[in-house]
């Protein structure tokens, strides 16, 4: 059996995974893209990105996207998520602790401060179809 229970699929997806985001893009196949991401469980999921990129200009409330987070060493264990964006806001103090999250304290403020966020947006959505598979319980 390789199935997770809902609090493994919850405690899989709120660990540090880089998710693969995506997004439909009508006449064109969907944007699949690498974002940074944060969940608790039993909460929302939410990242940034920039509002003028292609993904911030294909993203509106009522959207419906996936996300897949993953390990890719052995053994192999994926959750992907599916759900509607309901909310999409500018960012406020979201950006630092993303960044931290993703590239520890010292570089995270540095990229923090540098800029590299300043137009972006928070996307938000509440899991509703979950898919996952845990190799390590073959």
């Amino acid at each position: 059996m390789t199935q997770m229970s809902a609090a493994e699929k919850q405690a899989f997806l709120a660990d540090l995974h880089v998710g693969v985001l995506s997004i439909p893009d009508p006449g064109r196949g969907p944007l699949t893209v690498p974002v940074w991401y944060q969940y608790e469980p039993g909460g929302d999921l939410w990242f940034l990105t920039g509002a003028n990129s292609r993904k911030g200009k294909l993203l509106s409330e009522g959207t419906a996207i996936s996300l897949c987070a993953q390990n890719e060493a052995p053994p192999y264990q994926y959750v992907s998520v599916e759900g509607v964006v309901h909310s999409i806001g500018a960012i406020t103090d979201e950006g630092l602790p993303m960044a931290v999250r993703y590239l520890g304290a010292e570089q995270g403020a540095q990229y923090h401060n540098s800029g590299a966020s300043n137009d972006s947006i928070v996307v938000r959505l509440t899991p509703r179809q979950w898919l996952a598979v845990d190799y390590s319980k073959m």
